[in-house]
């Protein structure tokens, strides 16, 4: 009997509708990664999830990151691909520093800036981009469709640049990018093409949800490098083990703080945490979209559309497509609408999550708080995180060990910076050439028949 895991949609137990004929098999990892989506609209979902012995984890102290790398794929893929080649990809995809920062006692920032984008996207679109091209087969022609709210398109197009046999077609909110997040989606050229949305990030990605949808655009072998594709999710369980293996006494317990949108990142750590990682608690923030908090206080969850611009614009999400595997996890169902079919065990998500809004106004306030105090330039989505730490131990008191998520490198945002502490942040390595970069997006309505027409006039 094989012991790979299979991938089940997180539909595949509702009762068909007119809307959602449930997809209630399974397929492999190389179905589910190529696939991106299940046919029913649902994401897919391991049918079991390994686990991590605290020796194996242990081991991992003082190594690179590399090696944590190895042993959480290992978990996921044994059977689905050799060592040597997973082991390939690991060396290709990670060449640059995880920095922990300490901050306080017991409170470090995890930089996950220092990829070819500066972005934490990179450390799961680098890998994907490696496994997608590894697995794709020579014959099939991939077209991938990315929905951005900054960082993610930016990551996806740089990983994938380049890889033959796969096109990428990025979406992006037009009025909801900073300058260089822009300057980035236009100019990664070659097979990636960027197009600018004159909406928002929620209308980014049911443009994409559509295509995935429509049955015409199947002979296309459409895939998605967003977050719904569980090849994103895999690389992101990987910084938390390798985290907690640097900082962490044996079996001491840890507090992760991850600034959260589309809730793909911090899916990553629910995933550590079931595998074996002591985690104390997961702490979500949210910017001032804040449905996911309302819902963990009041059982009710509504969707926000139109989704609200703040300062963390990448977290501008009003229906996070995560959402959709947290919910089944505890044994609950949502669609890609936001309707709930099954409501998930709210009080056993409370023991371990904790979530909180933060303002535009707070965001600032942090940035100037954390540059006064510690001398720690934070960005946006970066100061998110800490206040929501904050306001964990505001709530519950402290915790020995504590680390929160810088997830942009605060170049990316140099507006937001200089107005609120006066400093220009230097630019890493990778944006040093960006200005010098020439391209231009296609620009294209809110319709989903202009988005279809293009792709049909292009594949």
């Amino acid at each position: 009997m094989s012991n790979k895991i299979r991938y089940y949609s997180t539909n595949g137990k509702l009762e068909p509708t007119d809307e959602i004929i449930p997809f209630s098999g399974t397929v492999s990892f190389r179905e589910a990664l190529l696939m991106g989506q299940a046919p029913d609209e649902g994401l897919f979902m391991p049918d079991r999830i390994p686990t991590l012995s605290r020796e194996a984890i242990a081991t991992l102290r003082g190594q690179p990151y590399g090696e944590a790398a190895r042993l959480v794929m290992d978990a996921f893929l044994a059977g689905d691909i050799s060592r040597a080649k997973l082991n390939t990809c690991i060396r290709d995809a990670y060449n640059f520093n995880v920095p922990l920062e300490k901050v306080d006692t017991g409170k470090y920032i995890m930089r996950l800036d220092q990829g070819p984008t500066a972005s934490f996207k990179d450390f799961a679109a680098r890998m994907m981009a490696r496994l997608m091209g590894l697995l794709k087969g020579y014959t099939t022609r991939l077209n991938v469709l990315v929905a951005t709210s900054g960082d993610t398109g930016s990551a996806v197009g740089d990983a994938y640049k380049g890889v033959k046999g796969i096109n990428v077609t990025i979406l992006y909110p037009r009025e909801e990018v900073s300058g260089r997040q822009k300057k980035q989606l236009d100019t990664i050229g070659e097979n990636v093409q960027a197009i600018s949305v004159a909406g928002q990030f929620d209308d980014c990605q049911n443009l994409v949800k559509q295509a995935f949808a429509d049955r015409s655009l199947r002979r296309f072998n459409l895939t998605s490098a967003n977050s719904i594709n569980f090849g994103r999710i895999l690389p992101q369980i990987i910084y938390y083990v390798y985290a907690y293996a640097q900082l962490a006494a044996p079996g001491e317990e840890i507090v992760f703080s991850i600034p959260s949108g589309n809730f793909g990142n911090a899916l990553g750590c629910e995933y550590a945490r079931r595998m074996g990682l002591p985690v104390n608690k997961l702490v979500m923030p949210v910017n001032e979209n804040d449905e996911f908090p309302h819902f963990l206080e009041t059982g009710r969850y509504e969707k926000i559309s139109p989704s609200r611009a703040c300062l963390s614009n990448a977290m501008n999400v009003g229906h996070p497509s995560n959402l959709a595997r947290f919910f089944d996890l505890y044994g609950g169902t949502v669609d890609r609408n936001g309707r709930v079919h099954i409501h998930p065990d709210r009080q056993a998500m409370r023991e371990h999550i904790f979530s909180v809004s933060v303002s535009d106004r707070e965001t600032r306030e942090t940035i100037k708080t954390v540059y006064d105090r510690y001398g720690v330039v934070l960005e946006p989505h970066g100061a998110v995180g800490w206040r929501g730490l904050e306001a964990y131990l505001e709530a519950m008191g402290d915790n020995a060990l504590c680390v929160s998520l810088e997830t942009a490198h605060p170049a990316k945002f140099p507006e937001a910076i200089e107005s609120t502490i006066g400093i220009q942040p230097e630019l890493p390595q990778s944006m040093k050439d960006l200005e010098k970069k020439t391209g231009e997006p296609i620009l294209m309505d809110n319709s989903y028949e202009a988005f279809r027409t293009y792709l049909l006039s292009c594949m």
